[in-house]
């Protein structure tokens, strides 16, 4: 998720400082012409779309980084981030498409830039365009599905990911369940967390936490790029000439840029985004309509949902927004891993207090929670903190209910089977909201920057239900 922090240097560029300490930063990027000899484009429609690509390039990375942060192992000189970044012409909005990289794609032909070898038209995954043809290869290549024309091409490593992070003094990210990937190392326990480069670059690379792979990777990239932008806006960082500074020349460092994206441009977007915040952005992922889609000679690829994605890139062309304004709730969901209509839930009261286990079952049922119906009253007479008691093999059913529960103790029983306990306490008070985010595959629904973030009530609940 390296390429997610360039689009940082737009939203840092609001802050006026003025042309003299941007264009002193000009020199510093390095430049690549992707569009050089390009025939048969798609018409340009409103706004302006960068294609931002984040490749696996480690030279930079010292020993000790390569060895904390599970950076070994040979570069495939490919692009692991695919996105496109649509910014509105009237500079107000700036919709995120995750393009995955084992989408399945037809490549134009071309000549290999490794071999020197001449290609006709042939499959391949999205990702590996790259190491075929550069720049120029990827460029044609998403036009060429998308039909959308890329005006721009910004393409970070993870160097400039981590001095970037490091710079704005790291983003904050929350999380319900424990992430863990041991490809990575990646080990987050479930709460609030401000990490800082290497862990940032541990949490947006991981794909083997969860059954999810790839498309759960990038709906992670996308909540980490939203408090980004939240941490560049909110921290004074557009407000200081110096940290200013700093942050531009971590990203520019490492970045390679189209000959056309220089200091004009990155003024004239600064300057029109302003007021740009996480309520400006928006995010999504290209729908897909077959998973392991196999192609021979390739392997297992995703299939794009051509009716739904040619619906999306229809309104990037047309400079139409993906999501809609949403009245704020007064309490916010709570994130958790599993949704609680999939819970079945037994309630017993742990007291003497008459009617208790009612008002707990009524409570949770109209959360969402498939409850009995029927509250017992419990062995346990003089319970003071609730109690979910759980089956192992049923542990994340057992947090979702810990978060709609907060303070409430999580107690492992073997054989307890799938309908869950929950002994009510003393300290019972009421049930939070809780919400399960959309399914990783393909799902073509959009959401903003502001409501993907971490509230100061997502993290009063989490240090609530997890703290022991």
């Amino acid at each position: 998720m390296r390429a997610v922090t360039t689009l940082s240097v737009v939203v840092l560029a609001s802050a006026g400082i003025g042309h003299a300490v941007v264009s002193s930063l000009d020199a510093d990027i390095a430049r690549v012409d992707p569009f050089r000899d390009m025939k048969n484009r798609p018409s340009g429609g409103h706004g302006t779309n960068v294609l931002l690509v984040g490749t696996d390039g480690r030279d930079k990375i010292t020993e000790e980084q390569r060895r904390r942060f599970r950076l070994g192992g040979a570069p495939c000189h490919c692009t692991d981030t695919i996105m496109i970044v649509h910014i509105s012409e009237d500079r107000e909005r700036a919709t995120v498409v995750s393009l995955p990289r084992d989408s399945y794609a037809e490549v134009p032909e071309h000549v290999d830039e490794t071999t020197g070898a001449h290609h006709g038209p042939h499959p391949l995954k999205l990702n590996a365009a790259y190491a075929e043809g550069g720049p120029q290869l990827t460029v044609r290549t998403v036009e060429h599905m998308t039909h959308v024309k890329i005006d721009h091409y910004l393409e970070v490593d993870f160097t400039s990911f981590m001095k970037t992070v490091d710079v704005v003094g790291g983003v904050r990210i929350c999380t319900a369940t424990p992430l863990k990937d041991p490809f990575t190392g990646l080990d987050l326990a479930p709460g609030t967390h401000t990490l800082m480069g290497g862990e940032a670059l541990q949490y947006v690379r991981s794909r083997h936490i969860d059954g999810a792979s790839d498309l759960g990777r990038m709906q992670r990239q996308q909540r980490f790029l939203a408090a980004l932008i939240e941490r560049a806006t909110s921290s004074g960082v557009l407000l200081n000439p110096m940290r200013f500074r700093d942050v531009t020349r971590a990203v520019l460092g490492s970045v390679r840029a189209d000959t056309g994206f220089g200091t004009d441009e990155l003024l004239d977007l600064g300057r029109a985004m302003r007021t740009f915040s996480p309520a400006s952005s928006e995010f999504t992922t290209v729908p897909i309509g077959q998973m392991a889609f196999p192609v021979k000679g390739i392997g297992s690829t995703l299939k794009w949902d051509q009716a739904r994605a040619e619906r999306l890139f229809r309104s990037l062309r047309e400079d139409k927004p993906l999501t809609v304004e949403r009245r704020p709730t007064q309490t916010p969901s709570v994130p958790v891993d599993v949704a609680p209509q999939q819970i079945r839930v037994q309630v017993e009261n742990g007291t003497g207090t008459a009617g208790l286990g009612k008002r707990v079952d009524a409570a949770l049922a109209a959360t969402g929670f498939a409850t009995t119906g029927r509250p017992v009253t419990s062995a346990e007479r003089e319970v003071r903190r609730t109690v979910v008691v759980y089956d192992p093999r049923w542990d994340r059913s057992a947090r979702s209910v810990a978060a709609a529960l907060p303070g409430s103790e999580l107690r492992a029983e073997p054989d307890q089977g799938p309908v869950l306990r929950v002994i009510a306490g003393a300290d019972f008070h009421a049930v939070h909201k809780v919400k399960a985010p959309p399914p990783a595959q393909g799902r073509p629904g959009a959401v903003r920057g502001d409501e993907v973030l971490c509230s100061g009530k997502d993290k009063a609940s989490f240090q609530g239900v997890f703290r022991q």
